[in-house]
């Protein structure tokens, strides 16, 4: 009689991630250790920076066509949303300047690429989901509290918001919906995302982590947070052209605060 042999190996788990504690000292090193990889590598910086930015306008461009530029400030709103999965190509750039690495754009588009095999993707799915549902949010209460209207310019559109009491109404609650769609992102991302281009663990757990690193660091998670969204919306001010330098350093920055809250792989 033939016998079955069954495979009883199990894979080793992945070493568990532990969360260091940190402060305000932590968070300025990051933002000075940001600025410092953005001059080490400026023209790798302004390509992905350019990218932003040229989105940015691209989108305007066309609520513009269509006659809808109000449309911008809530895309404007949500584009931090996205900011994290477009830096992974900066995580690396510092990754790889850590190292003594060699800096070339090609390598670090190809690791980018390479992403798509891994979990970082599905983690892509996840923010761009949040950030549509963010817009069909925006769109649900003007609904409820301006109805189906239509407004012939930016100027317009923040004038019925800030003038008319369905327009305070309207600001209040999407302010108040957006923050907290906003924090439940940037707990998911701020350290799941490097987590999950430095190593080789899973979606669940990555965000996992994330959580406990901001709920472990409250105000100095935050406090980076606020800094990340005052920064961009600054950027925004020149027609998106301050993206070009913002975004690089935030997201060098965003690297190596990773790297000062989760403690280094055994």
């Amino acid at each position: 009689m033939n016998s079955v042999t069954e495979d009883t190996t199990v894979s080793p788990r992945p070493p568990a991630v532990k969360i260091n504690t940190i402060g305000f000292a932590d968070v300025r090193a990051a933002l000075a250790a940001g600025w410092r990889d953005f001059l080490k590598a400026p023209l790798i910086g302004l390509f992905f920076g350019g990218i932003y930015a040229a989105g940015g306008i691209a989108i305007f461009l066309l609520l513009k066509v269509y006659h809808e530029p109000w449309w911008i400030i809530p895309i404007a709103v949500g584009f931090p949303l996205i900011g994290p999965f477009v830096a992974v190509g900066l995580y690396e750039t510092s990754r790889r300047i850590a190292a003594g690495q060699p800096l070339k754009l090609s390598e670090i588009l190809l690791v980018i690429f390479a992403q798509r095999k891994r979990q970082v993707a599905w983690m892509a799915f996840a923010v761009l989901f949040i950030f549509w549902m963010w817009l069909y949010e925006v769109r649900m209460l003007l609904a409820v509290f301006l109805g189906f209207k239509s407004f012939s310019s930016v100027e317009a559109f923040i004038n019925v918001i800030t003038t008319t009491p369905e327009g305070i109404g309207f600001l209040c609650v999407g302010t108040a919906v957006g923050a907290g769609i906003s924090f439940v992102l940037f707990c998911t991302t701020v350290v799941g995302i490097p987590l999950l281009l430095d190593r080789e663990i899973d979606l669940i757990t990555a965000s996992i982590y994330s959580f406990k690193a901001v709920f472990q660091n409250p105000v100095p998670m935050i406090g980076f947070g606020i800094i990340v969204v005052v920064l961009t919306f600054l950027a925004f001010l020149p027609m998106f052209l301050g993206l070009l330098v913002v975004l690089p350093v935030l997201g060098h920055a965003t690297w190596h605060l990773y790297k000062a809250v989760v403690a280094p792989e055994r």
